[in-house]
């Protein structure tokens, strides 16, 4: 097998492994809070659990990126596969929820697997096979995130919450192994450049269609999470029992996940044909509109078809955004560049959620599925735009 071809499937596989950690335990942290003897203010420790690894993440993705290209994408792999083995270890044994604070900030500022692995893809496929490879990895987070909580689930059923976490260390490990002894990082060249964070962001400030990139991705992400605090309760105006809703809430949102396991590597294929750019348009237009033709079904069966259809178009987004990442710099500055796209999902997904629940308060359920699907369109026009701008840019230059 090709070098390049054992590498994707070994990163598609401790990608998937990763991904499933993540979401066995932390759709479980209401209930471990509740285990340890949290009774007050559950909620606003949820909150505050969930989002402070994305903002210690924000915060550090830059700086590993950075270390990434002066040593390599690998040792960033394993460095991330080792802390997050530990970190959920030692979650296992936590007695209070400022020993679980830390160990979720612990998580954010060490995290860079997935990210890692993305950015050595992106460095080492043949460059048309790139977007192939890129929505490989885009199914495996896909397939993890809809094992993980099935899984995560059931351990907690039988056993209980700490063996979750334990049984997430100990899968971070296997990854981390396999990535040790079988991905090879070729054709590495070390960045010379400062590992600094400000001197990061001022490279990137000098590529225009690589910031435009990270500003798509953050607007993205935004939008998508807007809807992502409110979805159970719509689920229930729905008509489904208060007591199904989570089953049913869980299965509406693993029909995404399904078609993006279905879809993504045929996206992938035909933006190695077409490009990038156009199959981002089509797979935000489609989210955009997909996302307003949610509104008017109040039936539980027609939702689920439009969102699984949704699924199939919108799975195409954000691996074309990793692919416009490897497209718009320099092999010894992708790792910066992905750790800033990072960073820029990271925001996204911290922001999104606090602004749907404030709408959903504000106004309704359905004002989060016209400000989601607006959004997503605002956020193609801004793709359209920029590579409009970019092409006319092109052309007044190469006639001068």
């Amino acid at each position: 097998m090709e070098t390049w071809k054992k590498n994707l499937w070994i990163l598609w596989f401790g990608s998937f492994i990763v991904s499933s950690s993540f979401s066995m335990v932390i759709p479980f942290l209401p209930l471990f809070l509740l285990q340890i003897g949290v009774k007050d203010h559950i909620e606003l420790w949820s909150g505050i659990l969930f989002s402070s690894a994305f903002l210690a993440g924000a915060v550090s993705s830059p700086f590993w990126g950075a270390i990434g290209d002066k040593y390599g994408r690998k040792p960033m792999i394993i460095r991330a596969g080792i802390a997050l083995c530990v970190i959920y270890l030692l979650t296992a044994f936590v007695t209070n929820p400022y020993q679980l604070l830390a160990l979720r900030l612990l998580q954010g500022l060490l995290s860079g697997f997935i990210p890692g692995a993305i950015a050595l893809v992106g460095t080492n496929t043949p460059e048309k096979k790139v977007g192939y490879a890129l929505s490989m990895i885009s199914t495996a987070t896909a397939t993890g995130s809809i094992m993980g909580p099935m899984l995560g689930g059931v351990l907690s059923k039988i056993f209980d919450n700490r063996i979750a976490f334990g049984s997430a260390g100990v899968l971070c490990f296997i990854a981390t192994i396999l990535i040790i002894f079988w991905v090879k990082e070729e054709s590495f060249v070390p960045s010379k450049d400062s590992s600094s964070i400000i001197h990061t962001i001022g490279i990137a400030v000098q590529n225009k269609p690589f910031i435009v990139i990270v500003v798509l991705t953050l607007c993205t992400q935004f939008s998508v999470m807007t809807i992502e605090p409110v979805l159970p309760l719509y689920i229930v105006e729905l008509g489904i029992p208060t007591k199904d809703a989570s089953l049913a809430a869980g299965i509406v949102f693993s029909l995404v996940g399904v078609a993006s396991i279905m879809f993504a590597p045929r996206w992938g294929k035909l933006a190695d044909r077409v490009g990038f750019h156009k199959i981002l348009l089509i797979g935000l237009l489609a989210g955009g509109i997909g996302t307003l033709l949610q509104i008017p079904f109040h039936n539980i069966w027609w939702f689920s078809i439009i969102r699984f259809a949704y699924g199939i178009f919108f799975c195409a987004v954000f691996p074309a955004l990793n692919g416009l990442v490897v497209r718009t710099t320099e092999s010894e500055f992708r790792g910066r560049a992905f750790s800033l796209n990072q960073t820029a999902n990271q925001l996204g997904g911290m922001l999104g959620p606090l602004v749907g629940g404030a709408i959903s308060g504000v106004f309704s359920i359905h004002a989060v599925f016209w400000a989601t699907g607006l959004l997503l369109l605002a956020t193609m026009s801004l793709a359209y735009w920029s590579q409009r701008h970019a092409n006319r840019a092109a052309a007044a230059k190469r006639s001068a």
